[in-house]
């Protein structure tokens, strides 16, 4: 296979562990000619740059805040772009465009890969495009309906529509007040580190309950909502592992290959490491 390119798209993307993540794919299956680049990019910029890309392109990865700009711009988005209303991957065959979403069968590995079984009582935390990614990923499992806590109501209409199309009935309720109405089997928060502290107050006083955690926040580590939910002996998923996954369905696409999950999840950590040692 010759040399190509691929990198990811976002707005701020410095940060971003996906360059770590893809080439340590591409070294452990002998890619030499392959690159992998962070590229900063907003909405207003996206058409320009996926205009300007040649045939010695591969793909893309697709961060905040476009994985719903990009749509439009798409030749073909699979099913389950269109079903979630979100595309975190462009695969680049010629000069199409093709949309793909490795986020929710990325949770769902994590889930699977930390032991947890999405039933009974689930919560969801916040009404993102991660959110409605969790709740396609909840579809196979949750047998009743799933709670979304959200600060503003109006804002949740996306997650409400994507739980109609996977027929996932959702109750609706306040950010913090809403979930301590009950213990849950598994909550999934998919905020920000810190747009989380004040429930990790709550889930440390012992004011809402979970067996298990599912923070999509990984950097910096822990957060305080999984110090919370790990003394309170809670079963804690990072979103480091979700990273990793949806990383791992995007090496697969671009290259054909099958991807070295352990390699990726040991050069990802190095560089976590790295950057605590650094700050």
């Amino acid at each position: 296979m010759g040399a190509s390119r691929a990198a990811v798209l976002g707005s701020p993307v410095a940060h971003s562990l996906s360059p770590v993540l893809h080439l340590a794919a591409y070294r452990a299956l002998g890619l030499d000619g392959w690159s992998y680049e962070a590229i900063e990019c907003d909405e207003h910029r996206l058409p320009g740059v996926l205009g300007s890309l040649g045939a010695d392109w591969a793909g893309l990865s697709l961060t905040m805040p476009l994985k719903r700009a990009v749509l439009p711009l798409l030749d073909l988005a699979q099913p389950l772009v269109t079903r979630v209303g979100a595309a975190n991957t462009v695969l680049l065959r010629g000069s199409r465009r093709v949309g793909h979403n490795t986020d929710v069968p990325g949770i769902a590995r994590a889930m699977r890969g930390a032991g947890v079984s999405p039933e009974g009582n689930v919560a969801v935390v916040g009404g993102g495009a991660t959110a409605c990614a969790a709740i396609a990923a909840l579809r196979d499992t949750v047998t009743d309906e799933v709670t979304v806590a959200v600060r503003a109501p109006e804002r949740a209409e996306p997650v409400r529509e994507v739980a109609r199309r996977f027929g996932v009935r959702v109750r609706l309720v306040q950010l913090g007040p809403g979930l301590a109405l009950q213990p849950w089997d598994l909550l999934i928060s998919t905020v920000p580190g810190h747009a989380a502290d004040s429930l990790a107050e709550q889930v440390a006083l012992g004011t809402i309950s979970a067996k298990a955690v599912f923070d999509v926040a990984y950097d910096p580590w822990p957060t305080a909502l999984a110090v919370a939910a790990a003394a309170s002996g809670a079963t804690v998923i990072s979103g480091y592992e979700l990273l990793v996954q949806q990383a791992v369905g995007q090496v697969e696409l671009m290259t054909g290959r099958k991807a070295p999950v352990e390699q990726m999840r040991a050069a990802g950590l190095a560089e976590l490491d790295r950057r605590r040692n650094n700050r």
